[in-house]
């Protein structure tokens, strides 16, 4: 079953992919616990960076990326739970997901550990699903649900670029971790584009619903 997307571009990575800021949610506040992980999540970046560039060790950087993505989803998660959604969590969640993904791929691509063309497809899709999410919300569109596909490639390129990395290194696991950057790569690239594709007939119907309801307030 689709969830509501909390986050402006699935991240990243990603990996979730708009939002709208919902003024029926209480607003639970800057201080929240879903807000201070996402801060946690920000600061572990100059970490990975400086265990690729500092301190070259590819291995170590891998797995601080393979942290930082795989809790993507924990800040979201326990703001619903916890009843702790707030509007400065929805802009600051995805735009931590944006900058980490896009800092996270970008260092990969000069360290040289991915291929240039899959990482370069992988950025022009986010960075289109970025700009259509922005374009969206400031033209009043309605929330729009992430699907499947969406969070599927997600998962797996959340995995491929720490791979990719770790493969690069000189571990004795690195021939292992290379197949399987492959492995869940390709994949989680063409379901990637594919998910993109489909958000367009979904922005298409947010966008109407959102200034149709709008007309309907300016007309009660």
């Amino acid at each position: 079953m689709d969830e509501p997307v909390e986050d402006a571009a699935e991240a990243a990575v990603v990996p979730e992919d708009a939002i709208v800021l919902d003024e029926a949610v209480l607003d639970a506040g800057v201080f929240t616990i879903p807000n201070i992980i996402t801060l946690i999540r920000l600061c572990t970046l100059p970490v990975f960076v400086y265990l690729l560039f500092g301190a070259d060790d590819r291995w170590a950087a891998g797995w601080v990326l393979f942290a930082i993505g795989s809790t993507d989803w924990l800040d979201g998660f326990l703001a619903r739970r916890w009843n702790q959604v707030s509007n400065v969590g929805k802009i600051l969640d995805p735009v931590a997901d944006r900058l980490l993904f896009f800092v996270g791929v970008v260092s990969i691509i000069i360290d040289g550990s991915v291929p240039v063309w899959f990482a370069v497809a992988v950025l022009v899709r986010e960075a289109a699903v970025a700009i259509g999410t922005i374009s969206l919300a400031a033209m009043g569109a309605s929330r729009i649900d992430v699907t499947w596909y969406g969070k599927a490639a997600t998962f797996a390129l959340m995995g491929a670029f720490p791979a990719f990395l770790v493969g690069a290194s000189d571990h004795a696991t690195a021939d292992g971790f290379r197949t399987l950057a492959w492995v869940v790569g390709i994949p989680g690239l063409a379901l990637a584009y594919w998910s993109a594709l489909l958000y367009v007939p979904l922005g298409r119907k947010a966008l109407a619903e959102g200034r149709a309801a709008r007309a309907r307030e300016v007309s009660a």
